[in-house]
């Protein structure tokens, strides 16, 4: 029993941790698909172009993909078990919070000068760019979409590291899920 409530602490600092991520994820597959038998890659050159974003922020992440995949044991080659495409989309999104408090001023209050309260009906409006990148893994033979891994959050653009880090965090977050837990 003093184990239990001795990790206890740990286990709560690791599910806050956990919980902090800033990209929420999502993957879907097929339940037919062999997995165990993909072992190399190649990138899908057709889709891949057709994401909407720079040609730097594609080879980042590219990059981040190609690095989680070379970590998982596979292979990239040029007849590959699986086929890596990328799709991508961003939602501006606006936040208008109309909760101000009043605050005392000198005024006229009918006839009569003195102190009172006004209200600040000015809205505080704040806007932030949300993203979503789709990473789909093809069947290379079939030319079937075998998985598909999801990835939504906020977008940096101060600098260049930070925006190095995002992607990374988004397709770290991403590749987690693959390969799919056949077991449940």
């Amino acid at each position: 029993m003093k184990k239990l409530l001795k990790l206890l602490p740990i286990a709560v600092l690791t599910l806050v941790i956990a919980s902090c991520s800033s990209v929420r994820v999502a993957a879907d597959y097929d339940k037919n698909a062999e997995f165990n038998n993909y072992k190399t890659f190649a990138f899908f050159k057709t889709g891949i172009d057709k994401a909407e974003i720079s040609d730097l922020d594609k080879r980042r992440i590219l990059r981040a993909i190609e690095s989680e995949l070379l970590a998982q044991g596979f292979t990239k080659s040029e007849n590959p078990d699986l086929l890596v495409s990328i799709f991508t989309k961003s939602e501006q999104r606006v936040n208008v919070y109309n909760n101000a408090w009043g605050y005392g001023g000198w005024g006229w209050g009918g006839f009569r000068p003195g102190w009172g309260w006004g209200w600040n009906t000015q809205p505080s409006v704040s806007t932030r760019t949300e993203g979503t990148l789709y990473v789909d893994l093809i069947d290379a033979n079939k030319k079937e979409l075998v998985w598909q891994g999801m990835g939504t959050g906020l977008l940096t653009q101060r600098s260049v590291e930070k925006k190095e880090a995002k992607i990374k965090e988004f397709v770290t977050k991403i590749m987690e899920s693959y390969p799919p837990n056949l077991a449940q």
